[in-house]
């Protein structure tokens, strides 16, 4: 039987693991920049609410693409149309109170379809995606972290072959705030996001008969705290906060630049050196290399996710990693993570920097991404049964994990 004090403990490790976030946003913010040390908040803040809410990109689309549900898609869609509506006009107008703001526009080529198709099958084969792989394995996930490890890894990889893709055929970037306005951005945008709904809500009837019933949720009661969150509330969560992340940062909330990074400098403290590598020979990459990790906007709001979902993680009493993890699920793991890590280099971006942010910004590389990145995503719902066992009951209905 529980004790008072085993029920205490997770309250007690919040609190600590609370005061080092705030702790160590103080000490960024002294050390370099003010708006440092929120970024880190904002990161802390988007931790919990990948955390409570399990607003996960992978597993919804493998329910869809499995099972045809839906829920977990049409939640993206709400996301990307409250972020467009926000981040339109201040990407239009060139700043948000005071403060100059650009967004992800990246070019569409061979690139960032073969990208974003490898990052795709990835995310089914590591079990996550960018922002997946830190909130889950800052909850204490263990097989997440060789995802993360390898992630860096490929990301690394992805640097050194980085100036031979971008000499692959590509179209200059197209920004739809600049060519409909943010008004008509924003239109054609909310007709999309519309659109790919219906289609989830007829593809679900047409397997189920009647949509999923999403979970009650009672406002009054202490799961703000300790999760779980409802989907929805998670979707306008991450809008707001990537909003947040683009006042203070000036661009939108972006996560593997930050692994890529993380790769050099560990590949530079052995010996190595990538500076004569095209990616970081660019102005503020090779500028990136040369500073503190610290003063990485990436890097601190990586690191604000992670402390932020083992908060999560610890106030609902999940957090409990194991070391038991069968063999096919960390060769899928290491298999996964390089792929994630090279896709998002080559696509500029993952889930979170080339489809979130980038359709929130405008760029239609992010649509690209989309379906390239959803069609890597149903070879990878293919290839798990390779390296994960099916449970019992959808072996006899012969469906995919």
């Amino acid at each position: 039987m529980a004790t008072a004090v085993d029920a205490q403990r997770p309250r007690r490790i919040s609190l600590l693991l609370g005061i080092t976030i705030l702790t160590g946003a103080l000490v960024v913010g002294l050390a370099f920049e003010t708006r440092l040390g929120l970024l880190m908040l904002v990161g802390a803040a988007l931790g919990v609410s990948l955390y409570h809410a399990a607003f996960g990109f992978t597993g919804a689309w493998r329910v869809f693409i499995s099972e045809r549900r839906g829920r977990g898609l049409r939640a993206q869609m709400v996301m990307l149309a409250i972020a467009v509506v926000l981040f339109f006009p201040a990407l239009g107008a060139g700043s948000l109170w005071g403060q100059s703001v650009s967004g992800f526009v990246a070019p569409i080529g061979v690139s960032v379809v073969v990208g974003a198709f490898l990052f795709g099958i990835g995310m089914q084969l590591g079990g996550g995606c960018a922002s997946g792989t830190l909130f889950t394995a800052g909850g204490g996930n263990a097989r997440m972290v060789i995802t993360l490890t390898f992630f860096i890894v490929g990301s690394l990889i992805g640097t050194a072959h980085f100036s031979w893709w971008m000499e692959r055929p590509a179209f200059q970037p197209v920004s739809l705030v600049q060519t409909f306005g943010a008004g008509g951005g924003i239109a054609i945008s909310l007709g999309l996001f519309g659109a790919i709904a219906a289609f989830t809500v007829l593809m679900e009837k047409r397997r189920h008969g009647q949509l999923e019933e999403a979970p009650r949720f009672d406002f009054r009661d202490r799961r703000w705290l300790t999760g779980p969150w409802p989907l929805l509330l998670g979707a306008v969560a991450l809008a707001l906060l990537n909003f947040a992340t683009l006042a203070l940062a000036g661009r939108p909330w972006g996560i593997t630049s930050g692994f890529a990074l993380w790769g050099a400098k560990t590949y530079a403290f052995f010996g190595g050196d990538v500076s004569q590598w095209g990616y970081w020979q660019s102005a503020s990459n090779a500028a990136a290399l040369q500073a503190s990790v610290w003063s990485d906007i990436t890097t601190v709001m990586n690191v604000g996710i992670i402390l932020g979902a083992m908060v999560a993680a610890t106030l609902a009493g999940r957090f409990a990693p194991t070391l038991r993890i069968p063999l096919g699920s960390v060769l899928a793991a290491v298999l996964g993570g390089l792929m994630l890590g090279y896709g998002a280099r080559l696509a500029f971006g993952c889930n979170i920097g080339a489809y979130f942010s980038g359709i929130a910004s405008g760029s239609l590389h992010g649509w690209v991404w989309l379906i390239a990145g959803f069609a890597g995503n149903m070879l990878g719902v293919r290839l798990r049964p390779l390296f994960f066992d099916r449970p019992p009951r959808e072996r006899t209905r012969a469906k995919v994990s």
